[in-house]
């Protein structure tokens, strides 16, 4: 079972920061939130902090981030976590090769198939807990 630790950076207009993939096995050149798999014993709120620095340079606190979702998929959980507050200048890092900002209406079709549906679950219809097993 995999255990994956999402960031949601949201600007002052409500947009969502986006890291193109690169350099990756899976979904290579599509759009996605920072993030990625959570180590043994890592806390998930942990990981999600490690993420964002490696894959997008957020230096992120622990208390500035607000748990707001958790979506079950086939093969494990997704860990949904919201901020606005960070510190540090953004830039592509770790697996990425260019950020943007997307209004939660206007996001790339080339992003991830499930994310934007998670993300209107999570932050537009307030469901905090989604299953997408098919």
């Amino acid at each position: 079972m995999e255990l994956i630790a999402w960031v949601i950076l949201r600007d002052g207009g409500g947009r969502v920061l986006l890291a193109r993939r690169c350099g990756t096995a899976l979904a290579d050149g599509l759009w996605n939130l920072p993030g990625g798999h959570i180590e043994d014993g890592e806390p998930a709120v942990v990981g999600a902090v490690r993420e964002a620095e490696e894959e997008v340079g957020a230096g992120l606190a622990v208390a500035n981030l607000a748990h707001v979702g958790l979506q079950r998929w086939a093969g494990g959980f997704n860990f949904f976590f919201e901020s606005t507050a960070w510190q540090g200048s953004l830039a592509p890092g770790e697996a990425t090769s260019e950020l943007a900002w997307f209004a939660l209406d206007a996001l790339p079709d080339d992003c991830l198939p499930w994310l934007p549906a998670a993300l209107h679950a999570h932050l537009v219809e307030g469901r905090f807990y989604v299953e997408t097993l098919g």
